[in-house]
């Protein structure tokens, strides 16, 4: 007869212990939003220690990158936007945009992440997801003024081009070139940052 004691606390690590944590956090994050989701509270609904959670995906951010399920983490490609300062910024993030979308594997996670907008537990998510991971370190890093104000232009344009371009497929936009686009939306873009608003 075995006198090893019943295991108590957290699941021990595995790979259901980690489905069981991204499934908790997908649901906190959608639910509550990124800012009300804890650690603890995710950890406490997957039944495990919260440490475990820390363990397995780093910090909360690093969790909510991977319960979104991208293939292009956006905190590594963000930084290109900046590297160069505010000129030609508008440009940048446009074609940072279009080689990210245009790539058929890159788009399909993206895809499931803008149609969750539409519906009620998922609304926070693509907001939050662009506005956190993006925006706001682009618009404090190019150090505008009124970055929130800015940058929410700025989202407000190229949301406009995911849903028109890749998620309606809305023509002439959906098959229009990429240098075309750039063309058309880079100055527009560019005004919202660094140029007068009203």
């Amino acid at each position: 007869m075995s006198t090893e004691a019943p295991r108590r606390g957290r699941r021990p690590g595995s790979p259901d212990t980690r489905a069981a944590i991204l499934t908790a956090a997908r649901q906190s994050f959608a639910q509550q939003g990124y800012a009300a989701t804890s650690v603890r509270g995710i950890a406490a609904a997957a039944g495990v220690d919260s440490s475990l959670v820390h363990h397995y995906f780093g910090t909360k951010q690093d969790l909510f990158v991977a319960s979104l399920e991208l293939r292009v983490d956006p905190r590594v490609i963000a930084p290109t936007i900046i590297v160069e300062g505010k000129e030609h910024a508008g440009e940048r993030l446009v074609r940072l945009l279009l080689s990210v979308w245009d790539d058929e594997e890159a788009r399909l996670p993206l895809m499931a992440l803008v149609r969750s907008v539409f519906e009620p537990e998922g609304m926070s998510l693509a907001p939050e997801a662009f506005g956190e991971l993006v925006l706001g370190p682009v618009g404090e890093a190019l150090e505008l003024d009124e970055p929130e104000r800015r940058m929410g232009l700025v989202g407000s344009q190229l949301v406009g081009i995911i849903v028109l371009r890749y998620v309606a497929r809305l023509e002439p936009l959906a098959s229009a070139p990429p240098e075309t686009l750039v063309a058309t939306y880079a100055p527009v873009i560019q005004g919202y940052l660094t140029g007068p608003l009203p």
